[in-house]
């Protein structure tokens, strides 16, 4: 692990009123991410609206979703970063649990940011994705800082 930190974030993404995944990222094989923080914001208009589920999952499979690249938060790093990012599923991907999950209100947004050596490790080779549930369509921006 050479310490390189970088952000994972999508654009705005319209959530549905079906379980979507916003933004995953996949481990390079042999190559462990270390997660440092994960944020969801939204941008609702209704102060009644119900909550949105907003879940950290492990997951098997990519699914169907756009790929693009992480960014390295220092750019002077000379290493090639290894892991990969996608966004938007139109087919979700398959999951094997969930590490979190929080109600979140339309208006607002959740950020979670691990406390000094309680990472979300995200082994080699495998995906973690932030998913949410919305009862009425909203735009949605993730985000995922992680170090590999």
């Amino acid at each position: 692990m050479a310490g390189i930190k970088a952000v994972a974030q999508t654009g705005e993404i319209a959530t549905g009123t079906a379980k979507k995944t916003l933004l995953q990222v996949a481990a390079a094989s042999n190559h462990r991410a270390l997660v440092k923080e994960i944020s969801v914001s939204f941008k609702g208009t209704a102060n009644t609206a119900a909550p949105i589920l907003v879940q950290v999952l492990r997951q098997t499979t990519a699914g169907t979703m756009t790929a693009f690249t992480p960014q390295k938060l220092n750019e002077a790093d000379d290493e090639t970063l290894q892991a990969t990012a996608q966004h938007s599923a139109t087919v979700e991907p398959d999951g094997t649990g969930e590490v979190m999950g929080e109600e979140v209100h339309p208006q607002g947004g959740y950020t979670w940011q691990a406390p000094f050596g309680g990472e979300i490790v995200v082994t080699g080779g495998s995906r973690l994705g932030i998913a949410v549930t919305a009862g009425a369509d909203v735009t949605a921006k993730a985000r995922l800082i992680f170090e590999e």
